[in-house]
């Protein structure tokens, strides 16, 4: 999206803050994903919890994807915007019995089951329903994606799924569940990724599991490698589509499924981050001792980002083509971290004008909170302004 696709005319009877959604570029995206996955008969689900707005998941189940979802809610989110429960994976370490009895009865594809008493109690609740829950366990690889360490999720240290070291003494247990069915492995090491190299560890891990399980007489159906491609947060208008097509080239190069395998996706940020973004107005600006701040409407209730990743989102400001001044760009909210961006150049700034925070589709509107009793934002499609 350039600059010019913001138009402050178009916003201009819209209560700030909003979420201004691109239809056309996710549509592009989409589009991109669908080319590279039909090339190799991937399969790819979405993750839910990058964005939940039920126009972006109605748009993405129209694509034929599957949902990739972490709560009972979440899988009647997607149920609910089109996607088919039979493509419906449920990962999660505290899946609730409410939120499993849920998967059950909806009889999603399958559950990401990341803890020997998760599996025990997953038996028991398909044992009462006299069904078979399909299981893929999901596995720890201990292998590091050089990403912030909030979104780092594949390490021996980290609180998801089964160590290495537990695997034998799984597959064991599993032979006395009669009302399990293992059908896969699931992998997720982290978020944010931009060198696709960083998956190529995984991938060796992948196929030293793969015969560990073979050696146990367990024969796998499925292979989910879950998501974790970045996008580029730096420069949205010049490179508002990931980079799928390296992404899944190197699954296919190096991966080494068995004959009659499947491989499964589980990509968010890279689906929905760059056709969102947050438009705010500057409320005043603010003359320091030694700074200048420009202080908005919108804040850490609307995108959290910055203040709990210390994210960088590039900031516009579409009313000004007035030239470049340094400030700092704050919320209004009360706390000292409310904090869009530290000596951030943008063209000179005044009470009223409009700010796009760009790339927020993923981890934005999906995460937004009221404290202090903010309204929570809405949003805004390109098709319907």
């Amino acid at each position: 999206m350039e600059k010019g696709a913001f138009s402050p005319e178009k916003f201009k009877n819209i209560a700030t803050p909003f979420y201004y959604y691109d239809v056309e570029l996710l549509s592009k995206t989409l589009k991109a994903v669908k080319e590279e996955i039909s090339k190799y008969g991937f399969s790819q689900h979405y993750a839910v919890k990058a964005n939940a707005n039920q126009n972006i998941l109605k748009q993405i189940a129209t694509a034929g994807f599957g949902a990739d979802c972490v709560s009972g809610n979440e899988i009647k989110a997607a149920a609910n915007a089109g996607f088919p429960t039979s493509k419906i994976v449920f990962a999660g370490v505290g899946k609730t019995d409410k939120e499993i009895n849920l998967a059950l009865d909806y009889n999603i594809f399958c559950f990401n089951v990341e803890s020997l008493p998760e599996l025990e109690v997953i038996n028991s609740l398909a044992e009462k329903k006299g069904k078979v829950a399909s299981v893929a366990l999901r596995i720890n690889p201990n292998v590091d994606a050089h990403t912030h360490e909030y979104i780092t999720t594949g390490l021996n240290e980290n609180k998801f799924g089964f160590s290495l070291t537990s695997l034998e003494h799984v597959i064991y247990a599993i032979k006395s569940m009669s009302h399990i069915q293992l059908i896969g492995i699931h992998f997720h090491i982290g978020s944010q990724i931009t060198e696709v190299d960083t998956f190529l560890p995984l991938c060796e891990k992948v196929n030293e599991l793969q015969d560990l399980f073979e050696s146990k007489g367990v024969a796998l159906q499925h292979v989910n490698v879950g998501g974790g491609l970045g996008i580029d947060y730096d420069d949205p208008n010049n490179n508002p589509v990931a980079d799928f097509k390296s992404y899944f080239e190197l699954f296919h190069k190096h991966l080494q499924l068995r004959k009659g395998q499947h491989l499964h996706f589980e990509l968010g940020r890279a689906i929905v981050a760059q056709c969102g973004s947050l438009i705010t107005r500057v409320v005043y600006v603010k003359e320091g001792d030694s700074k200048k701040f420009v202080i908005v409407d919108g804040g850490m209730t609307d995108l959290i980002r910055p203040a709990l990743y210390q994210a960088y989102h590039k900031i516009e400001n579409i009313s000004s083509n007035l030239p470049a001044e340094k400030y700092d760009i704050v919320g209004p909210i009360c706390e000292s971290s409310d904090v869009f961006a530290k000596d951030y150049e943008i063209n000179k700034t005044t009470r009223g004008d409009l700010l796009a925070l760009r790339s927020a589709g993923a981890y934005g509107e999906v995460m937004a909170s009221q404290y202090n009793c903010r309204e929570l934002p809405k949003a805004y499609f390109s098709d319907s302004l």
